[in-house]
């Protein structure tokens, strides 16, 4: 295969598993949708706009060319090391859940007190804990899937239980959007199944809103974190209540 229709084949490949389509990538570069459509159909672009390409995608033109590891994201979840490094430094784990949520670097810049230099720092750390491929001073790859998660009962999970929900439970839901809804039933396992499958599916399309949305500019879009949960439980005051 051409070297050009290579690079071509590897950049769709990149759209299609990031869910961003050619209107998305004009605007991300500040070019049209026609322009985006012919340099990719013709395989024929300069070095400069390959060069932005890349910027934008968090990649590099090595990156785009070989062939001896896949370029689709593959961590599916951390190891126990990793997220351990994670829960111990909350700058860190800061960023790593900025990246997980396509955070640019000068958006991370413009919104949290991190200078620079120590931006580059915190990355760097990542790079080394293979949650990122860093290359100086603003491409950015991350490697986790689509389908990423934290381990189940793993350190992230349990900092998440410990200090994390009880924070959010503890706010209202008052606001613009927000919503909050506790119910509690008698359902069959046929029932119980049905909601698993229900809930499965909310949350796709909250990751598909979430990748949607982190394309807009920052002052559109806030952050949104939403719990849903469901299992064979009942309280424990009730219990104590039975024959």
């Amino acid at each position: 295969m051409a070297g050009s229709a290579l690079v071509v084949q590897a950049i769709r490949a990149i759209l299609r598993e990031r869910g961003i389509t050619y209107r998305n990538l004009a605007d991300l570069m500040g070019v049209s949708e026609p322009t985006v459509k012919r340099d990719l159909g013709r395989g024929d672009f300069s070095l400069s706009r390959l060069d932005r390409i890349c910027d934008v995608l968090g990649v590099t033109v090595e990156d785009l060319v070989r062939n001896d590891r896949p370029l689709i994201n593959t961590l599916t979840e951390l190891s126990q090391k990793q997220e351990a490094a994670l829960v111990v430094d909350s700058k860190l784990l800061l960023i790593t859940y900025l990246i997980v949520n396509d955070w640019r670097f000068s958006e991370m810049m413009s919104t949290f007190r991190i200078e620079e230099n120590e931006l580059i720092s915190l990355l760097l750390k990542l790079d080394k804990l293979r949650v990122i491929e860093y290359r100086p001073p603003r491409r950015i790859k991350k490697l986790t899937a689509r389908n990423f998660s934290w381990r189940k009962d793993g350190p992230v999970q349990v900092f998440f239980l410990s200090r994390v929900l009880p924070e959010f439970f503890n706010g209202s839901f008052e606001g613009t959007g927000d919503a909050f809804h506790f119910v509690g039933g008698t359902l069959s396992e046929a029932s119980r199944a049905r909601m698993k499958v229900a809930i499965a599916h909310l949350v796709e399309e909250f990751e598909q809103l979430a990748r949607q949305d982190s394309r807009l500019p920052l002052d559109a879009r806030n952050g949104c974190s939403a719990v849903i949960a469901i299992k064979k439980w009942e309280f424990s005051d009730f219990t104590l209540l039975r024959r």
